[in-house]
């Protein structure tokens, strides 16, 4: 039987998973979770440092000085022990399926204010998925040439999602207007 892989903070995971695929800085490990894996899973530098310090200490990654001009500058990659941590953590069959979007919270209790307040509510929860549906095909030309299956699909899913989340607020924001 296989042992149950090591917990890793989601931090962690989206850390040693983009180090898998390449050495970087926290800097680049921010830039890459703006540009893909923030749709579904954020990361902020105050998560990130602190997160890649626990994984030197614990030999998940390994830091290598890169200074980069007249700035110092960490570059960070992957230990095999870190690889086999982010191998059994993804083999894992255990997950957790949570969603957190404070416009569904807000909608959800949206019966509490006047009709044309809740019709703003939904205005600007429809706004902010026409928004992420437009960003996310933005980027789909970097996820169409990724070189490893996934990062497209979950592109692909994040599109029907927020294309889903546009119509279903058209829907809602028309019952909402023909209401007495």
């Amino acid at each position: 039987m296989e042992a149950k892989p090591a917990h890793l903070s989601p931090t962690a995971r989206v850390i040693l998973g983009l180090l898998a695929a390449a050495p970087r800085s926290g800097y680049d490990i921010k830039g890459v979770v703006d540009n893909s894996t923030r749709f579904f899973w954020a990361a902020s530098y105050g998560q990130i440092y602190p997160e890649l310090k626990r994984l030197a200490e614990q030999g998940l990654i390994a830091a290598e000085a890169a200074p980069e001009g007249g700035r110092r500058r960490t570059t960070f990659r992957i230990t095999d022990e870190g690889r086999d941590a982010l191998t059994a953590w993804v083999r894992d069959p255990d997950l957790v399926n949570e969603m957190r979007d404070e416009g569904l919270l807000k909608v959800f209790f949206v019966g509490l204010l006047e009709r044309e307040d809740a019709i703003a509510v939904l205005e600007a929860a429809r706004e902010k998925y026409a928004e992420k549906l437009a960003r996310l095909r933005e980027i789909e030309p970097l996820a169409a040439g990724a070189d490893r299956f996934g990062p497209l699909e979950v592109l692909q899913y994040g599109l029907g999602m927020s294309e889903f989340g546009v119509k279903w607020c058209d829907e809602n924001l028309k019952k909402l207007r023909e209401m007495d």
